[in-house]
């Protein structure tokens, strides 16, 4: 290993000062994003409980393919940010030619998968009404991947070099044509011979929303003077390098089996949560909606902190890179609290914006009882896990998931949920059962991510100094 540059390590305050400029447009731009998903379920809850259903059981199926898909190209993140506090520009530019290529293959299997969706309709076992959106809807989004995952390019890209806020821009901008777009499609324009389409129509305006995107981020690479030094066109797209593939699927794999787990844990809440009924999938899909939108900030603290970790390890300034995950996870874990005590305090008002139905609203609230811990638990696993990223570790943690999700949350929700060895309390049985046992298992994950992550720095410390 190259020996350590010494220099100064950041305090709280400079830490807080780098990170913020960063974090913001992540923010933004992730809340536009999940803006998406917002307006559809308003929209859709309109429209009636039946769609609501379709588009739980059908964004539950889509965001586990996607998001698995996701992680392994954002491993172009840590990696060429390592590149660029390393000064090396075309080396991270090729980087993205081969993040190309696991594109291809990644979105020809996972649009496959959604055009067929036959194992999560068994897994939701949903009636045939609600089973017929939940196909339209899905193959919409098949023909949306592929620009999805292309879009992950530039935004893991323009994360690692620190450019956030060109991310941003075409976020919100994708953002302002998604509202009428839904809104056209959901409930149908007749003047315009627009049937109404519901939750199908959300789909649909997904993929017309994202391949513009991908259009407008092609163009802004190419024109963008900061862009030239990386060398990413005049000549061709690279040959696929095993080397370069081998090694963002090397940190991508596991990175995208860990985030797998963590949305697999919670989409397929919405699958098992959908067999005790429509009104009970839809209180459901208002809560996972409003913690989805809360994740956003630290997320966005995450990226920014993983961002300057990977920067500052590719400078070999290992002492700063240390100090800066720590100070990220302190700022998070302050927010977070906040945050989580704010929405826990105005939880009906919340719900009642989402949903005029007194039933509906009625079985969302038992379960935003528990949005306090579990935002703070998110947000702690979220940083850490970024920050790991940056040092690559990502095998560790995804065995972390697998155990404390998968085991505690998903096995411990079903047990809790359907009660098959009938020992369990009415009160804890249902949804309910299903979010107390999420809680339960990221707060597990939280703590033993903590604890990895002071192992990992405390060895990184030492290697740095022999």
């Amino acid at each position: 290993m190259s020996a350590a540059v010494a220099g100064p390590v950041p305090t709280l305050g400079e830490s807080t000062r780098r990170i913020a400029p960063l974090a913001w447009p992540v923010f933004i731009g992730q809340i536009s994003v999940l803006a998406f998903s917002t307006i559809d379920t308003m929209l859709v809850a309109r429209q009636g409980a039946v769609d609501l259903a379709a588009l739980s059981v059908g964004a539950a199926a889509y965001v586990t393919v996607f998001i698995g898909l996701m992680g392994v190209v954002l491993a172009l993140s840590p990696i060429a940010g390592r590149l660029y506090g390393a000064r090396d520009l075309e080396g991270a530019g090729r980087q993205v030619h081969q993040s190309l290529w696991i594109v291809f293959v990644a979105a020809a299997l996972g649009s496959l998968l959604l055009a067929f969706p036959h194992p999560f309709l068994w897994i939701a076992q949903a009636g045939p009404e609600v089973e017929g959106k939940v196909r339209g809807y899905l193959l919409a989004l098949a023909f949306s991947l592929p620009a999805s995952l292309l879009f992950t390019v530039y935004r893991g890209f323009n994360t690692a070099v620190s450019r956030p806020k060109a991310v941003m821009a075409l976020q919100i901008g994708g953002l302002a044509l998604k509202v009428p777009l839904s809104t056209m499609l959901v409930f149908g324009w007749p003047a315009l011979g627009v049937p109404a389409l519901g939750a199908v129509g959300c789909a649909i305006a997904t993929a017309v929303v994202m391949w513009s995107q991908v259009g407008l981020a092609l163009a802004v690479l190419k024109r963008d003077a900061f862009y030239a030094p990386f060398r990413l066109f005049g000549r061709g797209l690279d040959k696929p390098d095993r080397a370069a593939i081998g090694g963002l699927l090397k940190l991508g794999l596991p990175m995208g089996a860990t985030i797998l787990i963590e949305v697999t844990g919670f989409s397929f809440m919405a699958l098992f949560i959908a067999r005790t009924g429509t009104t009970a999938v839809a209180g459901h899909q208002i809560a996972a909606n409003l913690v989805s939108l809360m994740f956003m900030m630290p997320m966005a603290m995450a990226s920014a902190t993983g961002t300057l970790v990977a920067q500052s390890i590719g400078a070999r300034r290992h002492d700063e890179a240390v100090r800066l995950g720590w100070h990220g996870l302190w700022l998070a874990c302050g927010l977070s609290t906040l945050l989580g005590g704010t929405v826990f305090m105005l939880r009906e008002e919340v719900a009642r914006l989402y949903s005029p139905d007194a039933a509906v609203v009625a079985a969302a609230l038992p379960l935003l009882a528990w949005v306090a811990i579990f935002h703070f638990a998110d947000a702690v696993q979220a940083i850490v896990a970024f920050v790991l990223r940056a040092w690559h570790i990502a095998t560790a943690p995804m065995v972390v998931y697998a155990l404390s999700i998968w085991g505690l949350g998903l096995g411990g929700g079903y047990v809790l949920g359907f009660d098959p060895l009938g020992v369990v309390p009415l009160s804890l049985q249902g949804a309910r059962g299903f979010w107390v046992a999420a809680t339960v298992s990221l707060v597990a994950a939280g703590i033993a991510l903590v604890a990895l992550l002071a192992w990992t720095t405390s060895l990184r410390r030492r290697e740095a100094t022999a």
